[in-house]
């Protein structure tokens, strides 16, 4: 007997949500007590950018704070303990600039990167909250902002968006538009960041309600309802550009409105593409469109300037060869716009993702495949110091 479609789908909805719950609460840290592993005395000395002598010799002669001894003398340090130690040594430091990389003053304009791709699966999610993890790490202020229905940067933080966003508190109250019954409309996206459990990296979250703005644009545009929609999230991001150093865009995987809008909010644009041929014909699609639409916003509206375009190798398996083959292709296609660094495609980060954890989060003492994570690490590295370095540039220091 034919059944009805809405009512078969919300039960599968309301089934895997209990289920999500369940296996949130059995598994899953809450994100009320999500907290971030200790460091090693090598892993503190890269994100200082010192060597591991120096630093041995600072705490030795107490020109820094001592940190927890662990196993075999080995010292374990907190991201706070990072900060703190980047702060001090930066306090007499001949060049203090050497220990903060983000801003350091109202010319260095807030940079704003936004993570696209036109096809699902390509790594975008997991390069972006990695990214910001690992800059976070390095000493930059960054604001995470989950542009997803899906939300699954969201995630990283230890959130059930389908649960603790429902009711609002996502991007989607940031953008959206007045409603003229109640009155109701857009709201400071200072009322919806979310510190983290993460030092210096805090959130906008996602969640489904963000489809709604697909939904609205068209109307408002017939109403010519302001800020126009490729304004919404640059003027909301006005409010906080003070306050970070990096922004970091996380785009749905579609050309619709909310990524034209993160698109004209961005000064650096990074498009993962996973070196295959499905790959590029997508990535051929949506640069067309991509062109033809950021051609009449800047026709009409003065808007779809930046100052870096890359494409990013993602999810890179280096033992296909096929992979490779068509690796070498881009670069040379594209020459300078690809980053000669990859993300690679490894077990360790869909083995993190199971915890809500990325594999700069996770224990590697109790790993028996570290050196797997330590490859992975190494691959976040690489894509990082190539931001940075474009970071750096942006702000006239390279």
């Amino acid at each position: 007997m034919p059944q009805a479609l809405h009512e078969h789908l919300l039960g599968f909805a309301k089934d895997l949500t209990t289920a999500l719950k369940a296996l949130s609460e059995s598994s899953f840290a809450p994100h009320e007590v999500k907290t971030l592993r200790t460091f090693s005395a090598g892993e503190a000395s890269y994100y200082l950018t010192v060597a591991d002598g120096y630093l041995r010799k600072a705490h030795h002669e107490g020109r820094i704070p001592e940190v927890e001894m662990g196993p075999g003398g080995r010292r374990k340090y907190t991201a706070e303990q990072i900060h703190e130690i980047r702060r001090v040594l930066a306090s007499s430091a001949k060049n203090p600039d050497q220990f903060r990389p983000g801003r350091r003053s109202a010319d260095d304009p807030t940079q704003v990167i936004a993570f696209v791709n036109f096809k699902g699966g390509s790594g975008k999610t997991s390069t972006a909250i990695h990214a910001a993890q690992d800059l976070a790490l390095r000493g930059y202020r960054v604001l995470a902002v989950d542009c997803d229905p899906q939300a699954s940067l969201t995630t990283f933080f230890g959130y059930q968006p389908e649960l603790d966003f429902f009711d609002g508190g996502s991007l989607y109250d940031v953008i959206r538009y007045r409603d003229r019954e109640t009155g109701e409309g857009p709201r400071p996206i200072t009322d919806v960041i979310k510190r983290s459990y993460f030092p210096n990296l805090d959130l906008v979250p996602g969640g489904i309600q963000v489809a709604e703005f697909e939904h609205e644009t068209p109307a408002a545009l017939s109403k010519g309802e302001l800020p126009v929609f490729f304004d919404k999230i640059r003027s909301a991001l006005q409010v906080v550009k003070d306050d970070y150093d990096v922004v970091i865009l996380d785009c749905p995987p579609q050309l619709g409105y909310v990524t034209l809008s993160a698109i004209c909010a961005a000064q650096n644009i990074v498009m993962t593409i996973i070196p295959e041929r499905v790959d590029l014909a997508s990535a051929a699609q949506f640069l067309n469109m991509a062109s033809s639409l950021t051609e009449v916003l800047h026709e009409s509206a003065g808007v779809g300037l930046f100052d870096n375009f890359r494409f990013l190798l993602s999810r890179f398996d280096t033992n296909v060869s096929t992979q490779v083959d068509f690796a070498s292709f881009i670069r040379d296609l594209f020459g300078d716009a690809v980053m000669k660094s990859s993300f690679l495609k490894s077990a360790a980060i869909s083995e993190a993702g199971v915890s809500q954890q990325t594999v700069l989060e996770v224990e590697l003492g109790e790993m028996r495949n570290r050196k797997t994570y330590e490859r992975a690490i190494q691959s976040v590295h690489e894509v990082t110091e190539e931001l940075h370095a474009m970071l750096q540039q942006s702000w006239g220091r390279a």
